[in-house]
């Protein structure tokens, strides 16, 4: 049951396995005993039915289909690993004219597509421009402000209500003089100038105090989720409870011990300062790992078998089906707002899948050409890191990942290796990111517009 390798003819390869007769009768036998169950026969009962009473009943060939189905399964299985494929797509068989009878063997000969044979050049010195990021006094008040900003809290005041306070009130949504379904809310807590809602009610309700009463007028937007309420006009009735404004903490020394393990101002900046460094290190390694891959990328044009550009395709399609799943929404009713369909959405997705499958495919002839493995250590120090972050005992981690996963996580440990080598490898040149330039009135005006409170579902 040896393969024997017939010839590779750009990313299909043909091999033939022979079984002779004895391994034949062997698979036919076994296929009689494992099915004879399922043969009802005269004058036996079921499962009892000798196999050459069956056989003249149904023919001699009964138990053939089966027998042949679980040899070239068995064998398919360790051609692959003795001759090192990997296939990317299900394999063709061809008997030719042989004829299947007792006592003789046959000969299969698959054709399967496989991964395609890549060897890169000039992997080590690759030319990339970096970004940098210099952490400046700006970023740690930056950070400083947004740390203060999640320590305010909310605070009742007898004044008319401003942009940016929030408003604790009541609404019913009328609409043809009908209340509208999913247009009432009690004790709804309201940002102004957040856009929650849909464009002008925010602003109406600025100058409102606690216990004022007030008709918002409105009017859907003609691209409103609800149908029945697009484009049309709407009185909510408001009564507004309260006004809330967000009181901020001083940044003293007092505000950094509260929310640090630091006594004083300068520590906390020292130790933002520092986190921010080493964020906008990684940041730089990042963008530069991903900068060389792209430039191999290329560099690089291979022909990739459409079945592999298909598979990753569909792999994107289902991450993203599981996100739209967090979100409460399903990969149909995604589509639907878009105005796709789920092979659109699949279509779109094929020149990022055959970029991901290019750029594995480089990584993983780096590896191959420069010897990397996942060692023993490496496996262990890897499942150690895991258990640590899932918090879960490594034992039970190891009972649980099995011998599939292992073998993913060797791969990946392999791929992370090699790009590791070709960054260490690349020649880099730091460019500093661009800070933002001062809008001009003008363009800012244009921004502002831009970016206009959304559409909100009330």
């Amino acid at each position: 049951m040896k393969p024997e390798f017939a010839g590779r003819e750009n990313n299909v390869v043909t091999f033939s396995i022979s079984y002779d007769a004895e391994e034949f009768d062997a698979a036919t036998l076994a296929s009689y005993k494992a099915n004879k169950d399922r043969f009802v026969v005269d004058g036996f009962r079921r499962g009892k039915a000798p196999r050459s009473i069956i056989e003249k009943r149904y023919g001699e060939g009964v138990f053939f289909e089966d027998a042949i189905d679980n040899l070239l399964n068995e064998g398919y299985a360790k051609a692959l690993d003795e001759l090192k494929l990997e296939p990317v797509d299900r394999p063709s068989v061809d008997f030719g004219d042989q004829k299947f009878e007792k006592g003789k063997g046959f000969t299969a000969t698959f054709k399967v597509e496989v991964a395609p044979e890549v060897e890169i050049k000039d992997y080590k010195g690759v030319k990339i421009d970096r970004k940098v990021k210099k952490i400046t006094a700006k970023d740690v008040q930056a950070e400083l402000e947004a740390r203060q900003k999640r320590n305010s809290r909310l605070v009742s005041v007898d004044r008319a209500a401003e942009k940016g306070d929030t408003v604790i009130l009541d609404y019913e949504g009328w609409c043809e003089d009908k209340k509208f379904d999913g247009g009432t809310a009690e004790n709804q807590s309201l940002v102004l100038g957040s856009g929650q809602f849909i464009p002008g009610f925010e602003d109406q309700l600025v100058g409102c105090k606690a216990g004022d009463e007030k008709e918002v007028k409105v009017t859907f937007p003609k691209e409103y989720h609800a149908e029945d309420l697009a484009g049309k006009d709407a009185v909510f009735k408001c009564k507004v409870h309260e006004v809330k404004f967000e009181e901020l903490p001083e940044i003293d020394d007092e505000f950094a011990a509260e929310i640090s393990d630091f006594d004083t101002l300068k520590e906390l900046k020292s130790d933002i300062k520092k986190n921010l460094e080493e964020s906008a290190k990684n940041a730089a390694e990042y963008d530069g790992k991903n900068k060389v891959i792209e430039e191999l990328c290329k560099a690089n044009q291979f022909s990739i078998p459409q079945a592999m550009i298909d598979d990753e395709a569909q792999n994107m399609l289902n991450e993203m089906a599981q996100q739209m799943q967090y979100q409460g929404l399903t990969l149909d009713m995604y589509a639907k707002y878009l105005g796709k369909t789920q092979k659109d959405l699949l279509d779109e997705m094929k020149p990022d899948a055959e970029n991901r499958v290019r750029s594995r495919l480089i990584v993983q002839a780096i590896a191959d050409a420069e010897g990397f493995e996942a060692s023993e250590e490496d496996i262990e120090k890897e499942l150690a890191d895991m258990a640590a972050q899932y918090n879960m005992e490594i034992d039970k981690l190891k009972e649980m990942f099995g011998e599939d996963n292992r073998k993913y996580l060797r791969q990946d440990i392999r791929a992370r290796k090699a790009i590791d080598f070709v960054y260490e490898n690349a020649a880099i040149t730091d460019v500093e990111e661009e800070k933002p330039k001062k809008a001009s009135k003008k363009t800012a005006k244009a921004e502002e517009a831009a970016e206009a409170p959304a559409d909100s579902d009330k």
